[in-house]
């Protein structure tokens, strides 16, 4: 496979021998991170769990301190009672029923987060074909589904990430960007591995943090020392 220059050139910075502690990887991922964009910064985490089993599932959500520096579109769907909650929390959409056939008629996914209330999951369940695939269905455990929807779309919009396993059982979450240097990203992967070491279940089994990497966008990835975490 081949790679960019700046890629290349990134790589060269990196010891592929060596184990990293998060500080120092984080500044090694910062100086790879050359491209014309501010690139994110993406955690990697491979656990020591099997997801094909219900008890050894890890799923979750969490507000990052330093936000993702990410703009969050966020769609609330709700009743007439809870709307004015929703827009002074900072919905930039907000509807009802109607929001829900916008969806089905016209396919509109023109936003990144859809939080509702546990009264309107049964008009928003119909959706899961279309939201399903495209991570955007919400959901209790990632706080999409709640009551309390003023509060859940203020912490969409301040940087909230959902993490759960994929196939492999790697999770993988942005931690936020270059542009936000070495403290900041190190308050926001403390915090989220905080939670995902938390998160462990108790059926498994071994060692639970298997391997550790965080890289940017166009970035090779540099490896963190997963002892910390046992």
């Amino acid at each position: 496979m081949k790679h960019g220059k700046k890629y290349v050139e990134g790589a060269k910075l990196i010891d592929r021998t060596k184990l990293y502690d998060t500080a120092e990887a984080l500044e090694v991922c910062v100086k790879t991170g050359t491209a014309k964009f501010d690139e994110t910064v993406e955690l990697h985490v491979k656990l020591g769990v099997d997801g094909r089993h219900a008890d050894q599932q890890v799923r979750g959500a969490i507000v990052l301190p330093n936000g993702t520096g990410k703009s969050v579109r966020v769609l609330a769907i709700c009743k007439a009672d809870k709307e004015e909650e929703a827009k002074a929390a900072g919905a930039d959409f907000v509807g009802g029923e109607e929001m829900v056939q916008k969806i089905q008629s016209e396919n509109w996914m023109d936003f990144d987060v859809l939080i509702t209330t546990p009264d309107m999951m049964g008009q928003v369940g119909r959706l899961g074909r279309l939201l399903g695939p495209r991570g955007l269905m919400p959901n209790p455990k990632a706080g999409t589904v709640t009551p309390d929807i003023g509060k859940a779309v203020t912490d969409a919009k301040a940087g909230k990430i959902e993490y759960r396993l994929d196939k492999t059982n790697i999770i993988h979450c942005p931690i936020g960007k270059v542009s936000f240097g070495v403290e900041k990203l190190q308050e926001n992967f403390d915090t989220l591995m905080d939670a995902i070491v938390k998160a462990k279940p108790s059926a498994a089994k071994g060692q639970y943090v298997r391997s550790c990497v965080v890289s940017a966008t166009m970035g090779p990835g540099v490896k963190i020392n997963p002892a910390k975490f046992i």
